[in-house]
């Protein structure tokens, strides 16, 4: 719990720098960048102190490489989410990954959903109406959809994740997932044009890398020493520190619609977690996806 824990703090801690660089003239793919290229050196120690540089060695590169192109999409619709919102309310919406893992779990796995979880499906996106209030113009309705579209991408990488871990450890899985992304990001921050940046940005841009892969391997470590139903709601902390980072940093607080929406989307998520474990279906990581963050 503690490592899940500190796994929120540091992707809510990431997602406050991105809003920070951003103001200050860093694009979404060179955030993109170096959220991949600075992640490398973290996860290489890792694995030295750890199991060892050979666990890089796979045989289903293949499927990395898939795990990478479809995480790639989803990161650029994660990031652009905190580009286009508020923290909290972007944070709000990646709780929807639940809600999204089961509707794929039922339609794409062919795995029994009985009503209790559909039942939950339906309050969860009620929940994510109340949050985007359609009728008003608090913010984005496009940063909502992009949202979303981040929650279901997430979703999708979780299932993916799944057939990974069957043979693979997470320190293999998010190496390559970080190896594989820098050729392509660098290629395409080239062709946008390199900006020049003050030290402090330059160091921000680093920071995201290294604090995303630090939380990364924390929120998959977190699952070596307790199950899906016991660390998965530490994730929803990550819209405590969300809100404070919005009020400290950005002076924004969520409005009244966040607020209300929000306990929605998360009592749906937890009913999914909990009902899954009650069923005693095996505890699998589509409902703690390993996020692009």
């Amino acid at each position: 719990m503690g490592l899940r824990l500190f796994s929120a703090l540091c992707l809510a801690t990431l997602a406050a720098i991105i809003k920070l660089v951003e103001a200050r003239g860093a694009n979404l793919i060179e955030i993109m960048f170096f959220r991949q290229f600075a992640a490398v050196p973290v996860v290489v120690a890792y694995l030295a102190v750890g199991p060892g540089l050979g666990a890089i060695r796979t045989p289903r590169m293949g499927a990395h490489a898939i795990r990478t192109m479809v995480g790639l999409v989803s990161m650029a619709a994660n990031f652009g989410t905190f580009l286009l919102m508020p923290l909290a309310e972007a944070t709000t919406l990646q709780f929807t990954v639940p809600i999204f893992a089961t509707i794929l779990g039922g339609l794409v796995l062919g795995e029994a959903i009985g009503w209790h979880r559909w039942g939950a499906v339906c309050v969860g996106f009620l929940g994510v109406l109340i949050v985007a209030h359609p009728s008003g113009a608090h913010f984005s309705l496009a940063g909502t959809a992009v949202g979303l579209t981040s929650g279901l991408l997430m979703a999708v990488v979780a299932v993916l994740l799944r057939q990974l871990g069957k043979t693979e450890s997470a320190g293999t899985t998010v190496f390559w997932f970080s190896a594989l992304s820098v050729p392509p990001l660098a290629i395409l921050w080239l062709l946008s044009g390199i900006h020049g940046h003050d030290a402090a940005t330059w160091a921000m841009l680093i920071a995201i890398g290294a604090i995303g892969a630090v939380g990364q391997l924390a929120l998959t470590a977190a699952l070596r020493f307790g199950p899906v139903s016991t660390v998965v709601p530490m994730d929803y902390s990550s819209l405590i520190w969300a809100t404070l980072y919005g009020w400290l940093l950005l002076g924004t607080l969520p409005t009244p619609y966040t607020w209300a929406g929000a306990p929605i989307i998360i009592a749906s998520g937890l009913y999914i977690v909990w009902r899954e474990h009650r069923r005693g279906r095996p505890e699998s990581p589509v409902t703690a996806a390993d996020t692009p963050a």
